[in-house]
């Protein structure tokens, strides 16, 4: 057996397989009886090591590894050069590094060459002196920050531009590969919209509210503030009657009543309608007295009526 500590490996290059293979099951359980063996070789070899003891357990500093273990990917692709690495190498130009600090005339003090509160930044300058070439009524300040959307515009553009060739090169890890292939090609479709604050928070909202009870016993992150309510709360009477909830609800039923009045108002002025409906309930009363009076006198007397339910009892 060969064993190489610093890579935590075992080996055994002369072992060799029969001509003719076995059954599964049979190769199977040597290849787990030569596995044992190697595992239990390497682990003889770690505690031959000297160790330190520590409250986890005793520790061993590894050798050098002897052996060099192939990649397990190939080696990354030189990535292309950009246009303006082109454009460089066709004209001389060699990058000269230059300091992070530069000296600001307007504010006689040293700045950032570059980012937030830099050097000549558009903040900085009060007054734009007028040039004859300028056209009157033009803002000064709003062409200068329309130039600079431009500006940022194009250099997003080469930007999506690059990645997109080393994409197709394959010069990018696979991770940056699907985010590259993913981005929008100029000229066919807009760039992803971010999304606003609003949406942001609603979606916060829906999210911390996605629970049994409402996001009601979820414990809250600092700062967070609780969700918005999207529609309207419907309003109810209390159930226990407090001080000025009769006249409340008095109010209500009124409210409710005037409502169905004024929807039946047609039908509360028809007087024909009325008429009609006092001689029907006139007819009816009139018919059941005529009922009862002929049920009356057709009635058989009491006595009879007992003799023959006693009768029906025997």
């Amino acid at each position: 057996m060969e064993i190489d500590l610093g890579n935590l490996m075992a080996f055994e290059p002369q072992h060799q397989f029969p001509p003719q293979l076995p059954s599964r099951e049979v190769l199977l359980k040597e290849c787990l009886d030569k596995g044992r063996e190697l595992v239990q070789a390497l682990a003889g070899a770690l505690f031959e090591l000297p160790s330190t003891q520590d409250p986890d357990g005793p520790l061993v500093n590894l050798p050098t590894p002897s052996f060099r273990l192939p990649r397990e990917k190939h080696l990354p692709k030189p990535k292309p050069p950009t246009k303006w690495e082109q454009f460089a190498q066709k004209k001389g130009i060699k990058n000269r590094k230059k300091s992070k600090l530069a000296f600001d005339e307007t504010t006689q003090n040293w700045k950032r060459r570059y980012g937030y509160d830099r050097v000549d930044d558009d903040k900085d300058v009060p007054i734009i002196e007028a040039k004859d070439t300028d056209e009157p009524g033009v803002d000064p300040f709003a062409q200068r920050k329309a130039e600079k959307k431009k500006r940022v515009e194009k250099q997003e553009k080469n930007q999506l531009q690059n990645l997109k060739q080393a994409a197709k090169v394959g010069a990018l890890p696979s991770t940056v590969q699907l985010a590259a292939r993913a981005l929008p090609i100029t000229g066919t479709k807009e760039a992803p919209k971010k999304a606003s604050r609003d949406e942001l928070e609603s979606v916060a909202g829906l999210a911390g509210t996605a629970t049994a009870s409402g996001g009601k016993f979820d414990k809250k992150l600092p700062g967070e503030k609780p969700p918005k309510h999207p529609g309207k709360y419907r309003k109810f009477l209390p159930v226990v009657e407090g001080k000025g909830m009769g006249n409340q609800e008095r109010q209500q039923s009124e409210k409710v009543l005037s409502q169905l009045l004024s929807k039946h108002s047609h039908e509360i002025l028809d007087v024909n309608k009325a008429v009609s409906m006092f001689k029907v309930k006139e007819e009816k009363k009139r018919k059941q007295r005529d009922t009862l009076s002929t049920s009356a006198k057709s009635k058989p007397s009491k006595r009879k009526s007992f003799k023959k339910s006693s009768k029906k009892a025997r």
